[in-house]
């Protein structure tokens, strides 16, 4: 058997989300909408992707039509365990303030990708997750539970200037 030695990417809310919405009139969301597609369709088999079950549960609510595009999107990723670990760093991040309790499934992804060993969480979100304001703590409390911390960014980050 193989080693697969592509780097390991948890795939965010944001990402599913964006790919299968309709296009948006906000011209700023409308290019987030675009780089996910690039991204995905010229870049996502360079990775390994993983994502949670507390993903599909977010990617499971709201209108029933665009659940089922969100979930059928995340057909044949891998999903990693929540453990304890996972738990006691959502609970640091969360009772810290880093990350308000009204986002207590970002707390989740930050956790989970970190204690699986994840490169990188993709996300759009750039309030709770993608925020360099608040990177140097969430790396902190990462580090203090014996983990390395995944770096957070955006399928713009990992495209470049190739588009």
């Amino acid at each position: 058997m193989e080693i697969d030695k592509r780097p390991s990417i948890y795939i965010e809310t944001t990402i599913p989300s964006l790919y299968t919405s309709r296009p948006s009139p906000n011209i700023v969301e409308l290019a987030r909408q675009r780089l996910t597609a690039i991204w995905w369709e010229d870049f996502s088999q360079d990775f390994q992707l993983v994502t949670s079950q507390t993903l599909h549960d977010e990617c499971s609510k709201g209108n029933l039509d665009l659940a089922a595009k969100r979930i059928n999107f995340l057909r044949g990723i891998s999903l990693l365990k929540l453990n304890e670990s996972v738990g006691s760093i959502a609970k640091e991040l969360l009772s810290q303030g880093i990350i308000p309790q009204k986002a207590a499934d970002d707390a989740i992804h930050i956790a989970v990708a970190s204690v699986h060993s994840n490169d990188y969480v993709l996300t759009w979100n750039c309030r709770h997750l993608a925020n360099p304001m608040i990177w140097w703590r969430v790396s902190e409390i990462v580090t203090n539970f014996g983990f390395r911390p995944s770096i957070i960014c955006t399928p713009e980050d990992l495209i470049g200037d190739e588009y």
